[in-house]
This record gives C-alpha cells, structure tokens and sequence, in this order.
C-alpha cells in the first residue's frame, strides 16, 4: 500500500508534467490546470478548509515564476517579445498583483472556488471555439498602461495565472502581432507570479492553520515538484504542437476545462 505522502509526490509529479505539456501544446498558462488540481490535492491531505483554496492559488503563482523565465527566454532569443510595452505594463501589473493578493487573503475559499470555476467555463469557451478580440487600437501610453497593468496583475493573482490568457487578447485588441503577443505576454508572467506569490507569503505568515513545509500559502513540496516536471514537459508540448494538428486536442482540452469550472462551482 503505497502512503498519503508517496501518494501526494506522485500526483505532484504528474500534474507538473501535464501542466507543462498543456503549456507548451496549447501556449496556455498552467495554472487554469494547476489550481485546480491542487485544490483537490490538499482536500485529499486533509489541509484546512480556510485555506486551500488560497494555498492553490500561491503555490500555481510560485511555479509560475520559473517556467515564465524558461518561455520568456526562448522567445527573448528570437527577438518577438515587445520590451518597451513590457515596461510600460509592469509597474501597474505589480501594483495589481499586490492589490489582488490582498484581496484574496480577505475572500472565503469558496468565493474565490466559485470565482475560478467561472473562470475556467470561459477559458473552455475560448479554447473550443477560438475567440480572438478584433484589432480597435494602438497599444495605451504610460498612463493607459499603468491601469491596464493594474487590471491584468490583480485579476491573474486572484485566480492564480500567469495572466497570459488575460494579456495575449488584450495585446491582440492593441494591434499587436499574435507571435509578439505570445512573446511578450510570457515576459509578463514573471513580475505577476513573482509580486503574486510574494504577497501570498507575507500574508499567510500569521495564519495558524497552514501545514508543515509551507511558506505563507505556498506549500513548498508542491511547488518544488512542479516546477522541475513542468519545465522538463514544456519543450515536448511545444515539439508535439509542431508535428501535429490540434485541433481535436484544443476541444478535448476546452471539454475537460468546463467539467472542471462546472466541479469547482458545485
């Protein structure tokens, strides 16, 4: 009989490679996977119930922080991420990350639950039938930025993503070629997961529910896992997206997304 803990190691290294895969397949955040999973991985381990919805969501953020540095680099090399609108939007973004994480240490597990749930249906909607925002206007100057990095950054933490389902329509709408938007949106992810998961730790250091071998909400054992399997399963999605249509894959995905946000909301 294999124990609680072998058990959860396991599923930590499974749900790192498949995060990673669906990333580098698809080009999505492994977070719409990620917090989900995790969420019914600590109900497993018994973790309280106050806070397991927030320890998913840090802990997604905090793996996100080294597979964004992975995907930023490899598209940094090929000259496609927008540096210039990166700056423009980080300022606002970490703002936005410090705001949303605060928010979420004040919101009941199963109010941020239902907010990811909701979440999840759309991302399905997207995936399935391919939504793309029509081109209305020129990226936003300084100021623009700022507010829009402020919307980008508080609503990824919340839900726990690396923003890049946010960003990427959002820099589409500006114009932005889909290649620079890609690009340039894995450059983001890194100040969202970093001032994200930073937050996340300084506000769960006074809660006196969180188990052993966690760092504010982030559960060490699950992020250190994750992160080494991810980044080793994100170049093989990316291989595999090459070589074959995903057409099929992208529906099997969007199905499996909204089984997922119709369980998180019931």
């Amino acid at each position: 009989m294999i124990s609680l803990p072998a058990l959860m190691f396991i599923s930590y290294i499974l749900l790192g490679a498949i995060a990673g895969f669906i990333g580098g397949l698809l080009g999505l955040g492994g977070g719409i996977v990620i917090v989900p999973a995790l969420l019914f991985l600590f109900i497993q381990q018994g973790f309280h119930p106050e806070v397991q919805m927030h320890m998913a969501l840090a802990t997604s953020l905090a793996t996100i922080i080294f597979t964004s540095i992975s995907s930023a680099w490899a598209h940094h090399r090929r000259g496609a991420v927008l540096w210039k609108t990166v700056n423009f939007l980080v300022p606002g973004i970490v703002i936005g990350c410090i705001l949303g994480a605060w928010l979420a240490d004040q919101l009941d597990t199963n109010v941020l639950r239902t907010a990811f749930g909701i979440f999840e249906l759309l991302v399905a909607m997207q995936v399935m039938f391919g939504f793309k925002p029509s081109p209305q206007r020129e990226l936003p100057g300084v100021s623009g930025s700022g507010l829009a990095g402020t919307v980008l950054g508080s609503v990824s933490t919340i839900l726990g993503i690396g923003g890049g389902t946010l960003s990427v329509p959002f820099l589409l709408w500006c114009n932005v070629n889909i290649r620079n938007a890609v690009a340039t949106s894995s450059a983001l992810g890194f100040p969202i997961a970093v001032a994200g998961t930073a937050t996340f730790i300084l506000a769960g250091l006074d809660s006196t529910v969180l188990p052993d071998q966690s760092l504010g909400y982030v559960y060490l054992p699950a992020a250190g896992t994750i992160i080494v399997t991810s980044i080793v399963f994100a170049p093989l999605g990316a291989r595999v997206a090459h070589g074959i249509p995903t057409v099929v894959l992208r529906k099997i995905f969007a199905f499996l997304l909204a089984c997922i946000g119709i369980r998180m909301l019931l």
